[in-house]
């Protein structure tokens, strides 16, 4: 089975503190990113943004603007959610990894990344997408995963989509078992269904009382 580190790229050496800024912008030039990792003596100590280097004196060293560079890294043993979160929160396209003795590894491609979450059983998988809510203090997730086991479904996926002091929003992938069954028993548990489903027989028996009365309206 594939694994995030897999991805890990340390086939492209680090830049070196002590190259020129002209070293900084062909990379720039060789490879669509938006930051690189550089080294002094072996230590990483950030990375170089591809607008700052644009604007440095050529003739500058690198390490001249080390006090610039961007601090971001990711360690080795990360899970994907929390590779893909810091590649969000940094808006970079290349984050770098260090191990348990921040000894710099490599880095890792958002490209990369974002075909790993290709792959993972949330978004390869077949199944149907359940948006819900509830008060922020009134949910748990074993109770969620009971009412999709209970009505002999499997939960693909589940992340929190949304939270404020008041509420929480939570979107599924399940599998498309007794769709409708699932949707009402969340109502039955006090859940808010989000989302819009064909097979909600809830909505649809309102909509078929909205269109008779629209239609007795009109008469």
């Amino acid at each position: 089975m594939t694994k995030i580190q897999d991805f890990i790229n340390n086939k492209i050496e680090a830049l070196q503190a002590h190259e020129s800024i002209v070293e900084a912008r062909n990379i720039f030039l060789d490879f669509d990113y938006s930051h690189f990792p550089i080294l002094d003596q072996n230590v990483f100590i950030g990375s170089i943004g591809k607008e700052e280097a644009e604007i440095f004196p050529t003739s500058d060293t690198i390490s001249t603007h080390k006090y610039g560079l961007h601090r971001f890294f990711v360690r080795e043993t990360m899970n994907w959610f929390d590779v893909f979160e810091e590649f969000s929160k940094n808006n970079s396209t290349i984050l770098p990894v260090l191990d348990a003795n921040n000894t710099y590894v490599g880095f890792y491609e958002l490209d990369d990344v974002l075909h790993f979450l290709n792959e993972t059983t949330f978004i390869k998988e077949n199944g149907g997408i359940l948006s819900i809510e509830k008060n922020s203090n009134d949910f748990t997730f074993s109770q969620i995963c009971q009412i999709v086991e209970s009505n002999h479904a499997q939960i693909l996926g589940v992340f929190v989509s949304q939270t404020t002091e008041e509420t929480t929003q939570i979107t599924l992938k399940i599998t498309e078992v007794n769709f409708n069954e699932i949707i009402q028993t969340f109502r039955r548990y006090n859940y808010i269904v989000l989302s819009e489903h064909q097979e909600d027989s809830y909505l649809n028996s309102l909509k078929e009382r909205s269109d008779y009365l629209d239609k007795y309206l009109n008469i």
